[in-house]
């Protein structure tokens, strides 16, 4: 049987941890996938088809801009830190998770992304949520889930 339609979404969740283990906010929410997103994963499945490439969209961005996401953002607003993800897959799901630990992107979290590379790259995903409010000692899980159905 074919499918009709393959449908791709995005999904954003958020735990900003205080100390040992103590969940001062979470956020979740659903994310725009970008166009040029779209471009980059036939782009990619074209080339791992042709050589066997290695996915890399497994960097997940942090920034500080509140403009509502859009089909059309290749970057985050304003960036102000960005990790190497932790990818995983399941049931037509497919999962990055990263920290970013104390010193790291400290301030007023409301944007996120997923891309390609650790500096510039394609934004596959973007997604704003209301304000985390990232303290220099607190660590915060970024998990980003894309389901294809």
């Amino acid at each position: 049987m074919q499918h009709p339609s393959i449908k791709l979404t995005g999904r954003w969740s958020q735990v900003l941890e205080r100390g040992a283990g103590n969940v001062v906010a979470t956020r979740s929410g659903t994310n725009v996938i970008t166009t040029s997103g779209l471009h980059g994963l036939a782009d990619y499945l074209c080339s791992a088809a042709a050589s066997a490439t290695k996915n890399t969209y497994y960097f997940i961005a942090i920034g500080t801009d509140s403009t509502g996401e859009a089909a059309a953002d290749e970057a985050l607003g304003t960036e102000i830190s960005r990790h190497t993800g932790v990818a995983t897959a399941f049931t037509s799901v497919y999962q990055v998770t990263a920290t970013f630990a104390s010193g790291s992107g400290t301030g007023a979290i409301v944007e996120y992304g997923l891309l390609n590379s650790n500096t510039s790259g394609i934004l596959m995903a973007r997604d704003t949520e209301a304000v985390i409010n990232k303290q220099a000692n607190d660590t915060l899980t970024v998990t980003m889930q894309l389901t294809f159905g």
